[in-house]
């Protein structure tokens, strides 16, 4: 059973396959809103995934270095599952494009259906972050290509690692 959290909380779920400066944006932005910010790493079956969870909680808890009111947990199932389960009664999503935000409306809907009383607030991606993904970054960082202006240089150097293995 996860913690109780009260009414000022909020819940920022992902995959987070890797953390980007999006993502951390996001974060830091809901931080400045929310007395806590529950960052939720949840397994999307849809998505090949690079890193475990354990290492994506890993990178989250050093990026988020100097954000008090953050923590990191990890889920399994559900998204309205682990709502309903700890109490979070708002979900903060980011969104990059009107393209986000209608699949990013669709799955608040289901969210409000599957957990009534659910809320979704949307960000929108701060300017210079609306083109950075972590699939964009797994490519880059597939063939190479300098990734630095994508992701937190506390995490590069766990990225670059992943793959340089053969």
């Amino acid at each position: 059973m996860i913690s109780q959290y009260g009414k000022h909380c909020c819940l920022y779920p992902g995959s987070f396959d890797p953390v980007t400066l999006g993502h951390l944006d996001i974060i830091r932005r809901a931080a400045s809103i929310f007395d806590t910010v529950v960052v939720g790493v949840l397994h999307n079956p849809d998505k090949q995934g690079r890193f475990s969870v354990e290492d994506r909680m890993d990178m989250l808890k050093r990026a988020c270095e100097g954000i008090p009111n953050v923590e990191i947990i990890a889920w399994p199932g559900l998204l309205a599952q682990l709502t309903r389960e700890s109490g979070l009664r708002v979900v903060v999503r980011g969104v990059r494009s009107i393209a986000d935000l209608d699949s990013e409306t669709t799955m608040a809907h289901i969210n409000g259906q599957l957990d009534p009383g659910l809320e979704t607030v949307f960000l929108p991606a701060s300017p210079g972050r609306a083109d950075v993904s972590a699939s964009m970054v797994r490519q880059l960082a597939q063939f190479g290509a300098d990734i630095s202006n994508y992701v937190p240089s506390q995490v590069l150097p766990d990225i670059l690692a992943a793959y340089a293995k053969p």
